[in-house]
């Protein structure tokens, strides 16, 4: 079960000719989710051979054209391949009214629906829910209003082993609740332990998306223990004033960041285009959180598959 992010954009307020503006692709056991969808994203979408049909669930954290300005082609692109599927949008409430106009102008006979969610940015709120995962928006410190997102796995079943099923003679009834953790009684009275007949199930996946935001330690408990934090470091912290007077964070503030929350792993982007090279970035933000990597275009961070079994082995 593939639980991976892909980076589009990393560039912040408009493209280089190396670096887009932001888009993530989240790909969660083959359901894929864009955030953000800045200018050139469907381009990197190409490029990077994801379906647009595949993709039905659009997070747009805040109003700054950097970051939503892509959706209006996306949009186009969508109707012109023929799509059919409902497209879900979250955002703030203002895109609600500006895509009307769009679709009322521009795309009177697009062949399916978008349906609009809009969010807030007072306080977190659970998003979106399937059967394998949840999303929850949070609010980040810009100057305008700004979401963060959190996605996270459910708690996964354990996997029974298929030839328990007929050595055992176990009914299909009885397969939901030794998946969920029960043992089995056989027709002689045995109990059959839960781990003779499953695999481990594994340790809940998370990645959380913070961009725009200025330092705020208050998004550290709702990220708490995440296995991949993306935070934006727009400048180096001998920008700081910059940075506080602009809504944004230095990459020394990103680390500080993913050091109180006790993340796995942090990956910093968003940067100035003052920065043709990042690397003095990354290694800043390496003096607080030795696992700061950069945000690259076309570049995927995969988190591994850990068997709780795993976890209580290290």
């Amino acid at each position: 079960m593939k639980f991976s992010v892909t980076i589009l954009g990393s560039n912040s307020a408009f493209p280089t000719s190396k670096r887009f503006p932001t888009a993530h692709v989240l790909n969660a056991h083959e359901r894929f989710f864009l955030i953000d969808c800045g200018e050139g994203t469907q381009l990197q979408i190409r490029r990077n051979k994801f379906r647009f049909g595949k993709i039905n669930h659009i997070f747009i954290s805040h109003l700054h054209g950097d970051h939503y300005f892509g959706i209006f082609g996306l949009i186009s692109t969508m109707g012109l391949l023929g799509r059919k599927s409902d497209l879900h949008i979250f955002a703030m409430p203002d895109l609600e009214t500006i895509l009307e106009f769009q679709l009322r102008y521009f795309y009177e006979d697009l062949p399916y629906k978008i349906i609009f969610h809009p969010l807030q940015a007072n306080e977190p709120e659970l998003i979106y829910e399937d059967k394998s995962i949840t999303v929850e928006s949070f609010p980040l410190k810009h100057r305008i209003p700004t979401c963060g997102f959190l996605f996270r796995e459910k708690k996964h079943d354990a996997r029974i082993k298929k030839e328990m099923i007929d050595f055992y003679q176990i009914p299909i009834r009885d397969i939901v609740n030794i998946k969920q953790g029960a043992d089995f009684i056989n027709k002689e009275g045995e109990i059959i332990p839960n781990n003779r007949l499953t695999f481990p199930s594994g340790q809940q996946r998370s990645y959380a998306f913070c961009s725009d935001t200025a330092y705020s330690e208050k998004i550290v408990p709702v990220i708490q223990g995440v296995d991949l934090l993306y935070h934006e470091a727009t400048f180096l912290h001998e920008k700081a004033d910059q940075a506080k007077k602009s809504g944004h964070s230095t990459s020394q503030q990103a680390a500080q960041i993913a050091k109180k929350a006790n993340v796995k792993k942090l990956i910093i982007g968003h940067y100035s285009s003052r920065y043709k090279d990042v690397k003095p970035l990354v290694d800043e933000a390496r003096t607080v959180f030795r696992e700061s990597y950069p945000a690259i275009e076309n570049e995927s961070w995969e988190v591994p598959f850990i068997t709780r079994d795993q976890v209580e082995a290290k």
